[in-house]
């Protein structure tokens, strides 16, 4: 039986927890997951870390391409994924559907958890821009707990154990977590679309077997886990 190594960002951890298993069963392959924030995955990318197969960022693949780190050819689009705002169960309803609303509610807040903007979460880093937009920047600070990243940074742990009031991060993370709830996206004019993109590794030691893992990834039966753990497939 031949291992697949797979670096991955910490965004389809939900889905893929629930679908490699399944796969494992059909095919005489192992896999092994190893997650982190996209950008931190395109860094290892990057640095020569072995893996048969990346899932990243499509802008980020697009740059491991120009390194000659992942082959062009087998890039795929998987899904993508947009911000939300989590609170715990049962919280009061927000009305975040505008940028002023969205902004209202930052401000009610004694406190806030996201992704850290410097720790390679696509949504920190985002989230940044957007307070400095919304002109809250220097209000935030006092109020914002950043997450560790990785599989251990999913945002909603913070809100479900009361620690914050609200929680921002890609809704396929923060439906990854039970007790919260999902208020909604950001509104569309502060919102940010990211696109995952999987591909083999140009030193892919198990290519033939990678493209079997990425064919089954690209399958129906994996969109609707896809879909249903919060992922965008259009």
């Amino acid at each position: 039986m031949s291992e697949i190594k797979v670096l991955v960002s910490t965004a389809l951890k939900s889905t893929l927890d629930a679908v490699v298993p399944v796969f494992e069963r059909s095919h005489a392959h192992s896999v092994s997951l190893n997650f982190a924030p996209s950008a931190q995955i395109a860094k290892k990318v990057a640095a020569g870390e072995p893996c048969d197969v990346v899932l990243v960022t499509g802008q980020q693949f697009d740059d491991l391409v120009g390194l000659g780190k992942v082959l062009k050819a087998s890039r795929k689009d998987i899904a993508s994924s947009i911000i939300g705002v989590a609170v715990r169960a049962g919280a009061a309803k927000l009305d975040i559907s505008t940028a002023d609303g969205f902004r209202r509610a930052l401000l009610a807040a004694k406190s806030v958890a996201m992704s850290n903007p410097d720790g390679g979460g696509a949504s920190g880093a985002h989230l940044a821009k957007v307070f400095e937009t919304l002109g809250i920047a220097e209000t935030m600070k006092s109020r914002l707990t950043y997450g560790p990243g990785g599989p251990n940074g999913l945002i909603g742990t913070f809100v479900q154990s009361g620690k914050v009031e609200l929680g921002l991060q890609q809704i396929p993370e923060l439906m990854a977590v039970d007790g919260i709830e999902v208020v909604g996206p950001l509104p569309k004019e502060l919102q940010m679309e990211t696109v995952f993109s999987i591909g083999l590794s140009s030193i892919a030691e198990n290519p033939d077997a990678g493209s079997s893992l990425v064919t089954y990834l690209l399958s129906a039966q994996v969109a609707a886990v896809l879909k249903q753990k919060g992922m965008n497939l259009d």
